[in-house]
């Protein structure tokens, strides 16, 4: 799952053994955010038996998940700062000398810091105000829910002191507080030009003072927030206040419930080993032909990730089962990479991707539709890179290499079988409208969770609890980037950024063709920069209708951008999913560059035709 790293490109997103241990006070917290995830789980699991199973709904459980959630939110945030796993970019960190580069990270904590200071008394605000609206079902304050809001932000401040006075000089720290504090006093002075300027002070705040926090190595939710907070005090009369309120409706829409359940279902593949149990069906069928082992590598991702709904934790089930066997065969180490960072590049448009969930919520289309084309896109995808394998091992030795008999298949395939029917119960049920995204999710953990300690090996107690934990850290990591950025793809849309931007595309020659083209350029880019959720909820608002003006179908472009942001996503040398799958490759990422290039165009191939045959996207909806 997404945890911390010391790569040079990318922190946030690799094995456990690389992050910090935790802090002796947070483990309090980790207790209580692991109870709400479970607290979670069993209000979600009740909601549907009460549904479908006694016909009697429980109305207040739905929003009594949304106040455990927006708990579990928070201080997984906070335990994300204390292991060190926020998503942030360090690729042009390493370009500096070691003085420099302590002084800028020195420096991007106490911007990370002054952010929380700047906020916490408006969260408290809002938390107060909030008190004065009673929830509809349990007839209880809102400030309940909302006061756990400015506490991930306290704790998160504590956290980051802490971290500061463990990891950096009293030196660099006093040196990153000037810096801080001249930048803030330089923009405050430079405010009523900025409110002048309108709609120009954007491009200085929410591009260039965030371009500047991404590559100090500033966590990306808090160069969102930096941005979006510096912009709202310095260029417009907007008070703080309405961020706070941005942040908590970007945080607390019901169908973002199956993130953490979803994400809770990944750590229950790994450490079930039912994916394993998937990959050595798929090479006994496979495993005899030339580019047999690509095929099972590939289509192991495409199937698994319909499990695990996490891109890091398909590719670290995928290549300790399959690297082996393929290193004996021939495969050269940098080949391996390619095929696993692309075929991970399909994983966001195969269901239950967490991706596709969000932008569903974020964009208002219907997750059955999103789940129906993403698998068929998939396919697509998949194909192409498997014709691509094939051609590239014509001269692959066989020598050696057997034909699994039937018998062997068969015993496989009854082990197997429980593990691969759970991709096809989570889709076809939420396709077919039988239960929601977030239904689905509770059911299959707890079918993962039997099958595993059934059939599969068991599971501890203390490995159920380190899961829960984890999916607090990983929840909370996810759920804050998309609360700033929601609130900066707010303030671009109150300032009229989207009219300019829909009149440019009316304008253009090609119309919906030249918006398309222009849409997959912007998603490749910041695929590359960004990382999946940033990049989508911070565009969403902005392009979709701009998509539909243009009379392009919602699900045919949530397609396309989602593949383009992928493949941005594993393009060197920006792409951080790239990097991490050289990681858990163990493969130097200069090596593996050249070797990539060609599968991207594969993907590339795969995009256009899903761009210009619309009836791919739409066929199955």
């Amino acid at each position: 799952m997404t945890t911390a790293t010391q790569d040079p490109a990318i922190d946030g997103v690799t094995e456990n053994e690389f992050a910090r241990p935790a802090s002796p006070f947070m483990r309090p917290v980790e207790f209580i955010a692991a109870m709400l995830m479970l607290s979670v789980i069993a209000l979600l699991l009740t909601g549907v038996i009460s549904r479908y199973v006694v016909n009697l709904p429980i109305i207040w459980i739905e929003e009594a998940a949304s106040i455990a959630f927006i708990w579990l939110a928070m201080l997984g945030s906070a335990i994300a700062i204390d292991r060190n796993e926020h998503l942030r970019l360090t690729l042009f960190l390493q370009f500096l000398s070691p003085r420099i580069r302590a002084v800028t990270e020195a420096t991007a904590l106490v911007a990370a810091a002054a952010f929380l200071i700047a906020l916490i008394p408006v969260a408290f605000e809002y938390t107060y105000e909030e008190s004065f609206i009673t929830s509809a079902a349990l007839h209880i304050p809102n400030s309940w829910r909302v006061a756990a809001i400015p506490t991930g932000f306290v704790l998160m401040l504590a956290l980051l002191a802490l971290h500061a006075i463990r990891e950096c000089r009293i030196a660099d720290l006093l040196i990153g507080v000037l810096i801080v504090a001249a930048a803030t006093g330089i923009l405050w002075a430079a405010s009523p030009l900025f409110i002048a300027i309108g709609n120009l002070s954007l491009g200085i705040f929410l591009v260039l003072l965030v371009a500047v926090c991404l590559v100090a190595g500033v966590p990306i939710a808090f160069c969102f927030g930096i941005g979006t907070l510096s912009y709202l005090a310095f260029a417009t009369h907007v008070p703080p206040f309405v961020m706070v309120g941005r942040m908590d409706e970007g945080m607390s829409g019901v169908i973002l419930l199956s993130v953490p359940v979803f994400v809770m279902l990944g750590c229950v593949l790994d450490q079930t080993g039912m994916g394993k149990v998937i990959i050595d069906f798929l090479g006994s069928i496979l495993g005899h032909v030339k580019a047999g082992m690509s095929y099972v590598l590939l289509t192991s991702l495409f199937i698994v990730s319909g499990i695990s709904g996490s891109k890091v934790s398909d590719m670290a089930t995928v290549a300790p089962a399959l690297f082996p066997e393929m290193k004996r065969r021939g495969n050269k180490p940098p080949e391996m990479i390619a095929q696993l960072a692309t075929g991970a590049a399909m994983a966001d448009t195969v269901p239950p991707s967490i991706v596709l969930i969000v932008l569903g919520s974020v964009a208002g289309i219907s997750i059955a539709d999103l789940f129906a084309s993403g698998f068929v896109v998939a396919l697509v995808l998949l194909l192409s890179l498997m014709a691509l394998a094939r051609f590239r091992a014509r001269h692959e030795s066989m020598d050696g290499v057997k034909r699994a008999n039937l018998k062997t298949v068969g015993q496989l395939l009854v082990i197997a079988a429980p593990a691969l029917i759970l991709p096809f119960i989570i889709r076809g049920s939420v396709t077919s409208g039988i239960a929601t995204a977030t239904e689905v999710s509770t059911i299959a953990v707890i079918y993962g969770l039997v099958i595993g300690a059934i059939l599969y090996g068991g599971i501890t107690y203390s490995q159920i609890y380190r899961m829960l934990v984890e999916t607090a850290a990983m929840s909370g990591a996810i759920l804050l980037i998309l609360g700033t950025a929601l609130s900066m793809a707010w303030a671009i849309t109150q300032a009229g950024v989207g009219e300019v931007l829909a009149q440019f595309a009316v304008s253009m020659p090609g119309g919906a063709i030249s918006f398309i083209v222009l849409s997959i350029a912007i998603f490749l880019v910041l695929g590359c920069v960004l990382e999946g959720l940033p990049a989508l909820v911070l565009m969403s608002p902005l392009m979709f209708p701009i998509a539909a003006d243009l009379g392009i179908h919602a699900v045919h472009y949530a397609m396309i951008i989602v593949v383009a942001m992928n493949i941005g996503l594993m393009a060197p040398p920006l792409g951080i999913g790239f990097y991490l799958a050289c990681r858990i490759g163990n493969v130097a990422p200069d090596s593996a560059i050249r070797a990539v290039w060609p599968y991207i165009g594969a993907l590339l191939i795969g995009l256009a035709i899903i761009s210009a045959v619309p009836w791919i996207s739409l066929s199955v909806i």
